[in-house]
């Protein structure tokens, strides 16, 4: 699985430090996946499948199918609509858009 990670890495052109960053992990527990120290529970791959939901985790897992799924298959996902976009400034105060 280790390599099927690194394949996804590279197609998605992210670092293992941006990666780990983007679905809340550690950046260690990244290191110790890839180096076959540690092998990814339940709530790494819910995480990951929750920051990227067209990576297939069948291929992930197990390396059937293809590393992606089909975008007709992720239709509910990307048929969700913006509802509003809140700015935090570091002051504390925020800026809320909506349409």
């Amino acid at each position: 699985m280790n390599t099927r990670l690194l394949s996804f890495l590279a197609a998605e052109n992210i670092s293992q430090s941006q990666f780990a960053d983007s679905i809340g992990v550690a950046r260690a527990s990244i290191s110790h996946i890839l180096s076959g120290r540690n092998k990814p529970g339940f709530d790494f791959l819910e995480k990951m499948s929750a920051q990227y939901p067209n990576l297939s985790l069948e291929w992930l897992i197990s390396g059937k199918g293809k590393m992606y799924i089909a975008d007709d298959e992720t239709v509910a996902v990307q048929a969700r609509e913006i509802d509003r976009i809140v700015v935090f400034y570091t002051d504390g105060t925020f800026k809320e858009f909506k349409e």
